[in-house]
């Protein structure tokens, strides 16, 4: 009976630690519609986070280009494309990093914060986090 308890307490554990994390597939939405636009991977690399797109919904959409980047990004696929990066935890948040909007090309300063078990706040902005813009991904089921 011990070994039942302790292996349900274990899995249960796991399960709840697995959830609290910023790693792993989340959905981009599309703000006017709701409807899931891209898959963002969440992964860690030497400490710090780092996201890449690995889906995009859209099959019209699966050689696009960023025409807009510049640099490496440079008309490269946006499909498979890192779009966070560098960012380390500070606290309840992971911060100090960049994010890359493939639409303009920009990339901005940003932080990024598990605000529910399903649910990642990313802040995008220039200079201030008061200056910028807020959007939510949901984490893939």
């Amino acid at each position: 009976m011990r070994k039942v308890v302790f292996t349900f307490l274990l899995v249960a554990f796991a399960t709840t630690v697995g959830a609290q994390s910023i790693f792993g597939k989340w959905e981009n939405r599309d703000e006017e519609t709701g409807k899931v636009d891209s898959v963002i991977e969440v992964y860690e690399k030497e400490g710090k986070a780092y996201a890449k797109i690995v889906e995009i919904t859209d099959q019209n959409r699966q050689n696009a280009v960023c025409e807009k980047c510049s640099g490496k990004n440079k008309d490269q696929k946006i499909l498979g494309m890192n779009i966070l990066t560098g960012l380390e935890k500070d606290g309840e948040e992971w911060s100090g990093g960049k994010i890359l909007d493939p639409k303009n090309g920009k990339k901005y300063k940003c932080y990024i914060q598990l605000v529910e078990a399903d649910k990642l706040k990313i802040r995008g902005y220039i200079g201030f986090s008061l200056l910028g813009r807020t959007a939510y991904w949901f984490r893939k089921k």
